[in-house]
């Protein structure tokens, strides 16, 4: 007699998921769906040839990532949080330009837009409407000393904010350098910022406790994800979530992961052998640990 594959059939959460009206849209929520997926977390995509330069404009692109979230529940009935955020490779870009135009005045521009963008997004947090800021962080590229200062003196001024208020922040950063979790980690601690509410988005598939140093992973599932993954969680006290930081470009289908990657690949860890309360824990606890609960 054969052994039945055992089958998932709780909740699914995607943790890093974006949305474009010029993109897939609602049939991305939908093949999500159908695929057997259940939460979606919505993360704020700016427009990075034009990013928006005033709070009104951070408002208002804002404003219409929340209207994306609300026609997704509608039409979809996902449960669906939204993140909200400056991205930093767009305000990297501000701060070079600016900077080339002005040293002095562009580098405070640029920190004050930044500013606005973090307000912006706090106003709609406090409203109820999104769940935590995101995604900020630092360049993910080689940047000039002067611009990787003023990055990580704004992502560790927004750690700050983030423990005034009791927030969570999803983080987008460099590598997979243990350096990378090792900064992040001395940061949290000098702001007293709680450090399983720094979630770093395209988390590398390793999250043993020694690497993630108490931060929440949310690992890219990619197919090479699953080994290192199942190695590596069982020596994981934080928690960790899932995601495929689909883009919905269509200059690019299908980047990075597909809409339909969570769902599968949490099949894939059930076959693999991660036991049933890991997974709950992973698409349940720790996403209402991070955000609160959400009756949506």
């Amino acid at each position: 007699m054969t052994t039945p594959i055992p089958k998932w059939n709780g909740p699914i959460l995607d943790n890093h998921f974006h949305l474009n009206r010029k993109g897939r849209f609602l049939d991305a929520a939908k093949d999500f769906k159908n695929q057997g997926g259940t939460h979606l977390v919505l993360v704020h995509c700016p427009d990075f040839s034009s990013p928006p330069t005033h709070i009104d404009e951070h408002r208002s692109t804002y404003a219409d990532t929340i209207a994306m979230a609300d026609e997704v529940r509608s039409y979809h009935e996902l449960n669906v949080r939204v993140v909200l955020g400056p991205h930093p490779a767009a305000f990297a870009h501000q701060f070079i330009q600016w900077m080339e135009e002005d040293k002095e005045q562009g580098a405070e521009r640029a920190c004050e837009n930044y500013r606005d963008s973090i307000d912006a997004a706090l106003e709609f947090v406090n409203e109820g409407k999104a769940h935590a800021i995101g995604e900020v962080g630092r360049p993910h590229w080689p940047v000039s000393d002067e611009i990787w200062n003023l990055s990580n003196m704004l992502l560790q001024e927004t750690m700050a904010m983030a423990a005034k208020e009791n927030i969570a922040l999803q983080l987008h950063v460099e590598g997979e350098l243990d350096s990378t979790y090792r900064d992040l980690s001395k940061m949290a601690e000098k702001v007293n910022f709680s450090k399983h509410k720094l979630v770093r988005h395209y988390s590398p598939p390793q999250i043993d406790e020694a690497m993630t140093r108490g931060l929440t992973s949310s690992v890219l599932v990619g197919k090479g994800a699953l080994q290192p993954l199942m190695e590596t969680y069982e020596q994981n006290k934080t928690g960790f979530m899932l995601e495929t930081d689909y883009m919905d470009d269509p200059r690019r289908p299908g980047a990075v992961l597909g809409p339909k990657t969570v769902p599968r690949r949490t099949q894939q860890l059930l076959e693999a052998g991660m036991d049933e309360e890991t997974l709950w824990r992973c698409h349940v606890d720790v996403p209402n640990a991070i955000y609160g609960i959400d009756e949506d």
